[in-house]
């Protein structure tokens, strides 16, 4: 699938990486996935709400099945998290843009999980024209 066609099918992201602080990508990014009526829930070692929404640890630790997995974390990072993304049983991983690992792209795909990387949620979503609202 397309990045286009992943974000278009996706409902609930789970944003690993979510920032407190609004003057970075990290947060105004999935803010404005929000704003478009994407379900955001954030993944944060430490805050409790993020964009008026409960905040998980891991991802393991979310309730709820989710589509897509943004992912605003290093690119050393990846792996890890596209392993995480795989066992909850996540459609696609996204990596944000910047952010490139070929052993993440190798975890996704040979469980059958789409991935997108060095690529921003917010300008496909704008370029596009997708939103849930």
């Amino acid at each position: 699938m397309q990045p286009e066609e992943i974000l278009a099918a996706a409902t609930t992201i789970a944003v690993v990486g979510l920032s407190r602080d609004p003057a970075k990508a990290a947060h105004g990014v999935p803010a404005v996935l929000q704003a478009h009526g994407f379900r955001i829930i954030p993944v944060h070692p430490s805050a409790t709400e993020l964009l008026g929404e409960k905040v998980y640890r891991r991802l393991e630790d979310i309730p709820e099945p989710v589509d897509l997995v943004d992912v605003f974390r290093p690119s050393a990072e990846a792996p890890a998290v596209a392993r995480s993304a795989v066992a909850i049983g996540a459609k696609a991983v996204w990596l944000q843009q910047g952010i490139v690992s070929p052993q993440a792209r190798e975890i996704a795909e040979r469980a059958g999980v789409e991935y997108v990387e060095d690529r921003c949620t917010a300008v496909v979503r704008a370029t596009a024209a997708i939103s849930k609202n």
